[in-house]
């Protein structure tokens, strides 16, 4: 509630400050957006006796975009408000601000003010250094959707790189499935008993910073991030006899580093990260290439194939655990190049060490100009009790999304 709160204030405070106009004025603003309607189709009954044993999970999404440009363009004002009602889970029935800023460009420098998403990294499997903004659990499990962060954003474009500066006031606490969902798993998580190391709570501000250049063809990337972790651990307590779960979130150190070569077919990806502060210090590691044929057999389909090593140091008893710190990630992205913008991407993810296999699989064509179909698809398989996918090992499904986009 307090973060909520904080919001809600941060909203009318930004807006007054602008002197933005009313909605009888609103010729200059910029209006798009998108709806979405979503079933998820569990082929398999849940592992656990707390999970429903849910077949089919339909569900409404809506992320309009209002844009209002001021002073010739150097000046926008974006306000991106995000909803989803869910039959099944109550959890991932909720609504967020994903966006709600304001943005100046000055001539080699931009400022933010207001709730941003930022989004770091290069590869594919794992995004390590993408350290800004809180998980949306409820979403994807992949990690992919982020909630808005308040923060200060400087960013300074000069011949020695470009320099990005953040203050990050407001911490988002990670959103969780509905104990009783499917993928949710076992664990009764009770989020109302949240812990900080921290005094401040949520309301400690982080700091981070990122240094970013382009050499011929290699990028590289620097960042710090001196925080609140958006990763919570879950400690156990004995609540009525019974035993829950409670998120608490370290303050921690992050250094990242992220390159990409260009060289002619193939792109060669690397994300590292050193931490501090779950345990003794750990590094984590993902690389690899994406390697994509052109015109196959004359045609216009391309075929990107995707490899890439993952390593991850951390100790799983005093930090969160991860499900990528022995494994290696192989896929391919298939790109038809047609009207309807037709895309596949295949990936599976593989613990050589426990045998445990992840595969996903995406797929997106246009249907009109307005209406875009996708089909996902997540399936466990070979899930061993010490692995962290253990608790969505009975929880494979197939996803169905019809986007309407105005």
């Amino acid at each position: 509630m307090k973060s909520r709160s904080f919001h809600v204030f941060l909203c009318l405070s930004l807006m007054g400050a602008l002197g933005l106009p009313s909605a009888a004025q609103a010729e200059p603003w910029d209006i798009s957006g998108e709806v979405s309607f979503e079933t998820r189709y569990f082929p398999t009954k849940p592992a656990f006796p707390n999970q429903k044993n849910t077949t089919l999970s339909p569900s409404v999404m809506m992320e309009p975009e209002f844009v209002y440009p001021l002073d010739n363009g150097n000046d926008r004002f974006t306000f991106t408000p995000f909803a989803r009602v869910d039959a099944n889970d109550e959890n991932r029935t909720h609504a967020d601000i994903r966006e709600l800023n304001w943005l100046h460009l000055g001539s080699t420098w931009d400022m933010t003010v207001g709730i941003s998403k930022v989004y770091w990294g290069v590869t594919e499997s794992a995004h390590l250094v993408d350290i800004i903004n809180q998980t949306d659990a409820v979403e994807d499990m992949t990690g992919e959707e982020k909630l808005g962060q308040p923060m200060v954003n400087l960013n300074l474009e000069q011949a020695w790189g470009t320099l990005n500066l953040f203050a990050l006031p407001g911490f988002r606490e990670r959103t969780f499935t509905a104990n009783n969902a499917r993928l949710h798993g076992p664990l009764i998580i009770d989020t109302s008993q949240t812990t900080f190391e921290s005094g401040k709570k949520n309301r400690h501000v982080d700091w981070a910073v990122r240094w970013a250049q382009t050499f011929d063809n290699l990028d590289i990337a620097i960042s710090q991030f001196i925080g609140t972790s958006r990763e919570p651990r879950l400690l156990p307590q004995l609540q009525n006899n019974q035993q829950i779960f409670v998120p608490h979130y370290d303050q921690i150190s992050q250094t990242g580093l992220s390159l990409q070569l260009t060289t002619e077919n193939t792109l060669w990806k690397a994300e590292a990260i050193s931490r501090t502060g779950q345990g003794k210090r750990f590094y984590a590691t993902t690389a690899g290439l994406e390697h994509t044929l052109y015109g196959i057999a004359d045609s216009n389909i391309d075929i990107g194939v995707l490899f890439e090593h993952l390593y991850d140091g951390r100790d799983p008893k005093l930090a969160p655990p991860s499900i990528a710190n022995h494994d290696v990630f192989g896929g391919f992205r298939i790109t038809l190049n047609d009207t309807q913008d037709t895309a596949i991407l295949f990936g599976t993810l593989f613990d050589y060490r426990s045998d445990a296999l992840f595969i996903n699989l995406e797929a997106e064509r246009r249907l009109t100009n307005e209406l875009k179909l996708t089909l996902n698809s997540r399936f466990f398989m070979h899930i061993p009790p010490s692995d962290p996918l253990t608790f969505f090992r009975n929880d494979d499904f197939l996803e169905m999304k019809l986007h309407w986009y105005f």
